[in-house]
């Protein structure tokens, strides 16, 4: 909280946000559409059921094994955010999206790369340890952001934004699934 002059002369309180809006006249209400986009990507994670089938189809896995990518992942999410959290909080949201974009992307490209090879291990790595730091780190910027520029309302802005990690998943599976099969994934 800052403390700001009034007219009167006496001191007032006023949260980070609003100062920021006073002299740049740019809406707080920008910030959460902002974190609900990247929580709808990110949120595909929850669409891992989808590549199940294909990936015991075309490295001959078992169901359970075929989970052990989500699993990894959904686990190195807990444990980068807690790892990464204070990062994010000192480099800021623009530095927590580069690398959460980075480590997502890359998961997916070695998980890739482990497909074409037909080397599990490397699907296992690629989405369940990279991709999950991705996701963990993607996961907190946006809240931390929000609770910042939100302190009246942390709980309304932050639940936008968790909002839209479920509903990732309600994206991503049928777009999953058309480009499993335009691009042969189903068999």
């Amino acid at each position: 909280m800052l403390r700001q002059q009034s007219t009167e002369g006496r001191d007032v309180r006023i949260s980070h946000a609003r100062a920021h809006r006073r002299s740049t006249g740019w809406s707080r209400w920008l910030v959460p559409p902002a974190a609900l986009s990247i929580h709808l990507a990110i949120g595909q994670v929850y669409a891992w059921s989808v590549f199940k089938t294909p990936l015991a189809t075309a490295l001959d896995l078992s169901g359970v094994a075929t989970a052990l990518p989500f699993t990894l992942g959904i686990i190195m999410l807990g444990l980068s955010s807690a790892l990464f959290g204070t990062k994010v909080d000192s480099n800021g949201p623009r530095w927590a999206m580069v690398v959460a974009s980075s480590c997502f992307v890359a998961g997916f490209l070695i998980s890739g790369l482990g497909l074409y090879a037909e080397q599990y291990w490397l699907v296992v790595l690629g989405y369940g340890f990279v991709g999950g730091i991705g996701l963990g780190i993607g996961y907190i910027s946006p809240v931390s952001t929000l609770i910042k520029w939100f302190p009246d309302r942390p709980g309304l802005s932050t639940g936008l934004a968790i909002m839209g990690f479920g509903g990732g998943a309600l994206i991503a599976t049928p777009l999953t699934n058309s480009l499993l099969s335009a691009f042969g994934g189903l068999r």
